[in-house]
């Protein structure tokens, strides 16, 4: 899951920041408006967390403006205006949830969890196809009834297959959804931690689309 987190208060960041990579979750922090709206729209963002007060622009209106060019990514309002019709306004302009500051960081991660499982059909944060088994809640996985470790990347880039079952994903949405936006990353990362995968795995579960990227294959008795 690649989050985009958009808050101009460094202390609240660190600390979303900080339990959101202890979860396994890629993270991107911003501070102003104008670097959300270039991630929204040049990233495979999975969730925006959006601070409203910006210092460059009213989060409100940043989020109207993508509502309107049909940008439906997730969001889920940070705001310390708790007045009751300001909350409102930002459902009614395309928030999709809203926390009112200051929160739990617990709250903060099961809204989290909430609004990814509704934007992709699951009702569950188990994603069990066949043999294979991923829980999101407690980032264990199981592969014949057999725990399998994983290193953070490793399980990050089999939950983002696993969310999309069937579906041919671009190496850049996969970087993305693993690094954020780095500039310093080796040529060949995403093929290492596939080449992993399969080891750990059965190897036809993951499918290379050569010269695209790759799918998650589910077994045609899943």
């Amino acid at each position: 899951m690649f989050v985009v987190l958009v808050e101009d208060d460094p202390y609240i960041a660190q600390s979303i920041c900080a339990a959101l990579n202890f979860l396994n979750i890629s993270v991107e922090h911003v501070s102003t408006a104008s670097a959300a709206d270039y991630f929204i729209r040049h990233s495979a963002v999975d969730l925006c967390l959006l601070d409203l007060g910006l210092p460059d622009q009213d989060g409100l209106d940043l989020l109207k403006k993508w509502r309107q060019d049909q940008i439906h990514t997730p969001v889920l309002v940070l705001t310390a205006r708790i007045q009751t019709q300001q909350c409102i306004q930002a459902l009614n302009v395309g928030a999709d949830d809203y926390l009112t500051k200051p929160f739990e960081l617990d709250e903060l991660i099961a809204r989290i969890h909430a609004l990814t499982r509704r934007h992709r059909g699951f009702s569950s944060n188990v994603l069990q196809f066949e043999n294979l088994s991923l829980n999101r809640d407690t980032q264990e996985v199981f592969y014949q009834h057999q725990p399998v470790q994983l290193s953070r990347r490793e399980y990050s880039l089999l939950e983002t297959l696993m969310s999309h079952p069937n579906q041919v994903l671009k190496n850049e949405q996969l970087l993305d959804k693993l690094y954020g936006y780095q500039d310093s990353i080796e040529s060949n990362a995403l093929n290492v931690h596939i080449y992993h995968l399969r080891q750990k795995l059965h190897a036809d579960l993951i499918q290379t689309i050569r010269g695209i990227g790759y799918m998650f294959k589910v077994p045609e008795s899943a």
